[in-house]
């Protein structure tokens, strides 16, 4: 059963992230296949090569933040990045393993989403330069929805140093 779509449409912002194979070629597919099934993408960041987080002894990810006008509500939205995933081959094979692609949904609008499956803002979101670095360059002045401060103020506040570079490919 799918959901509804949303009365009105929705920015949600998602983070692609890709370490396994032609990682650009896959971001790329990525960002044609969402804007066919999530939405209007409205904003692209730039790439960037960030090392891995949370197992550090793999490749480098290339990172790229979007943001999409869509009218799926947020389970529906996963589904959509979820179907990505699967089309670029992912494997779900070990936690913060290697990947084909990988798409997390970083914000939906303002809101508040807490199911089994679905957890908005992105719990990890504050902690992960890979992730706040571009979505900064897209949206910096935008508030976090529980934690009242812009994305530019977290990214100045993260504790990580994990390098995160712009890639010049």
């Amino acid at each position: 059963m799918s959901s509804p779509p949303s009365t009105a449409p929705t920015l949600a912002y998602l983070l692609l992230g890709s370490n396994l194979g032609n990682r650009a070629a896959l971001l790329a597919a990525a960002r044609q296949q969402l804007a066919a099934t999530a939405g209007d993408v409205v904003a692209v960041s730039g790439i960037y090569e960030t090392a891995a987080w949370g197992r550090e002894d793999q490749p480098a990810f290339l990172n790229q933040a979007l943001a999409v006008r869509t009218s799926l509500r947020p389970e529906a939205l996963l589904a959509a990045c979820q179907a990505a995933e699967q089309h670029a081959g992912r494997q779900r094979l070990e936690h913060w393993g290697s990947r084909t692609l990988d798409v997390d949904v970083l914000l939906f609008g303002a809101e508040i989403v807490d199911t089994p499956t679905l957890v908005v803002p992105h719990p990890r979101l504050p902690a992960r330069r890979f992730a706040l670095v571009p979505l900064a360059e897209i949206a910096g002045a935008l508030p976090h929805p529980q934690l009242h401060e812009t994305i530019e103020t977290l990214l100045l506040r993260c504790s990580d140093s994990l390098p995160v570079r712009l890639w010049p490919g």
